[in-house]
């Protein structure tokens, strides 16, 4: 079994408290070299982040980190998993953040790696590099729980909210994902799959929340042999049962996983990986019409094309977005006028669900940079 060491790895080490003009939060300075020895209390320590970059999707990943670091407030702590074409850019890229934002986070970068199968296999299914995903618990064997997601979404709300979901697991749930569709009947796995597959509608592994620790030491039951398998043993020859009926690829292989574990899944609400499916035929996301979209999954393109202009208006607001500008003024009120263009369609008929939760996200990081600010004020 081979494991990927990081290529490059940055972190923050004396803490110190600085202010920038959209937020004041707590820093660390940091020399490069420095070997990071954390002392910080649990309520610190990093909420980790994973995500698989290969081919054309450098700038993708790039924007869905920016909207983790605008608006999350613990530390973070990125495991990017790319080509080796890759990470030149991506250093040079991520070196170019204000220094207000960069002391937010550390990160990885980790070569392409398959520790079990044939690698090629692995690379080319479904799309370049995906399955990677699959091999988390494997590789990263110091990091307790991990949140997963596809390069093309965008976080609209603080990723501390969707980590707290961690607590909500039971004594068996090690992972939690998204139902792939709202409505059966006109779900895709449900008229279409020829393997196995979780609930009614299957799952949506773009946003994927996961506890390694227990993903490492759990059996898994499964449809080729009696007893149970370890998550490392069982990949390759679940690959080679269900190659031939699978056609989403690695998502395929978790919802066969799950449809014979059901018990080790948690599944949250749609808001939490809202795509094209719940608004292009109309809405079927309640959690969303309710709350607002929490966590955008721009699929199919949408970013890049003007199928759902919706979907691209808010990844080119957040693109656009200068790290130090103010949030409303550069960001809600241009993603505003934008989406008067986009009424036209189905999503754009319903721009309360897109932005509600960004609005509310973007209040209280206003509220605690003045809370900060007049509490550093009352003490001198």
């Amino acid at each position: 079994m081979s494991s990927a060491s990081p290529a490059k790895s940055y972190g923050p080490g004396n803490e110190i408290t600085e202010c920038s003009s959209v937020i004041c939060i707590v820093l660390e300075s940091w020399k490069p070299g420095e070997q990071k020895h954390s002392k910080e209390p649990s309520s610190m320590q990093c909420m980790h982040l994973a995500v698989v970059a290969c081919g054309d999707r450098l700038e993708e990943t790039l924007i869905m980190l920016k909207s983790a670091v605008l608006f999350s407030n613990r530390r973070l702590c990125f495991h990017i998993f790319a080509e080796d074409s890759l990470k030149p850019e991506f250093e040079k890229k991520l070196r170019e953040w204000p220094s207000s934002y960069t002391k937010k986070f550390e990160y990885n970068i980790y070569p392409i790696t398959f520790s079990v199968g044939n690698a090629q296999e692995w690379k080319k299914l479904f799309k370049p590099c995906a399955a990677q995903r699959l091999f988390l618990p494997v590789i990263l064997k110091d990091v307790d729980s991990l949140l997963y997601v596809d390069t093309d979404v965008l976080f609209l709300r603080p990723i501390d909210d969707i980590w707290h979901i961690l607590k909500e697991f039971n004594s068996t749930q090690l992972a939690a994902m998204a139902p792939e569709h709202e409505i059966p009947k006109i779900g895709w796995y449900s008229r279409f799959a020829r393997h196995p597959y979780y609930g009614t509608t299957g799952v949506n592994s773009g946003v994927m929340l996961m506890n390694l620790t227990r993903i490492r030491n759990t059996q898994f039951k499964n449809s080729m042999i009696p007893s149970g398998l370890t998550w490392e043993e069982m990949l390759y020859p679940l690959y080679q049962k269900y190659k031939n009926y699978i056609t989403w690829g690695d998502q395929d292989l978790l919802n066969i996983i799950f449809y014979f574990n059901p018990e080790c899944l948690y599944v949250f609400p749609c808001q939490w990986n809202y795509r094209p499916d719940h608004c292009m035929y109309g809405s079927n996301c309640k959690g969303a019409e309710e709350e607002g979209v929490s966590i955008l999954h721009g699929n199919r393109g949408v970013y890049h094309d003007d199928k759902q202009p919706t979907f691209k208006a808010l990844y080119e607001v957040i693109r656009d977005f200068p790290f130090e500008d103010n949030l409303f003024q550069s960001l809600y009120y241009p993603l505003q006028s934008k989406f008067l263009d986009t009424v036209h369609t189905l999503c754009g008929r319903i721009p309360q669900v897109f932005l509600k939760q960004i609005e509310k996200t973007m209040k209280k990081v206003y509220e605690n940079r003045v809370i900060v600010y007049l509490g550093a004020n009352h003490r001198y």
